[in-house]
């Protein structure tokens, strides 16, 4: 029984990882990879809910199925944040009006759109920047190294159009 149940526990971790892995890439466009993943992960969960069918009068053969579900979205969401797809725009609002944070910026090869902005306590430079999605807890840090007391939101932009970074997208 025990072979039983590890099988059933490493079939729910690889059809949950698929599943994850497939949802997120289907939110990112990459619907043919998305595609190619669903077919094997529908073979996966056939295969453990036919185990799991087979042997639904053992208490355990369900807590090990819920164990590997779980377990499975943990690993998918960690490897998605690994591989990193797609891209971030921060937002980023500073006091600070001498142009340093965008000189940094740009020294360390990021494209900064800058401008003055207008908030409650006097003007303020904004400036957005478009990033490599496994870029942003580097830039995020350097953004904070540069002015601790910056007002940063991150946005996952969908569409593209027009500017620097188009032509780098594409490729």
């Amino acid at each position: 029984m025990i072979k039983i149940l590890l099988a059933i526990f490493g079939i729910q971790i690889v059809y949950v990882t698929a599943f994850t892995l497939r949802m997120i890439l289907t939110l990112k466009g990459l619907k043919y990879i998305a595609a190619a993943i669903s077919t094997f992960e529908i073979t996966v969960y056939v295969l453990g809910l036919n185990m799991v069918l087979q042997y639904l009068n053992h208490w355990s053969s369900l807590t090990v199925y819920a164990l590997g579900y779980a377990l499975g979205i943990i690993i998918g969401a960690w490897i998605e944040e690994k591989i990193a797809l797609g891209y971030v725009t921060l937002k980023v609002i500073s006091q600070q009006m001498n142009g340093h944070i965008e000189k940094a910026l740009r020294q360390k090869g990021y494209g900064v759109t800058s401008w003055v902005g207008s908030g409650r306590d006097g003007e303020r430079s904004v400036m957005e920047i478009l990033a490599k999605r496994k870029n942003h807890e580097k830039l995020y840090r350097l953004i904070l190294e540069v002015d601790p007391k910056a007002f940063v939101i991150t946005i996952e932009p969908r569409h593209f159009h027009g500017g620097f970074w188009t032509s780098v997208i594409k490729r």
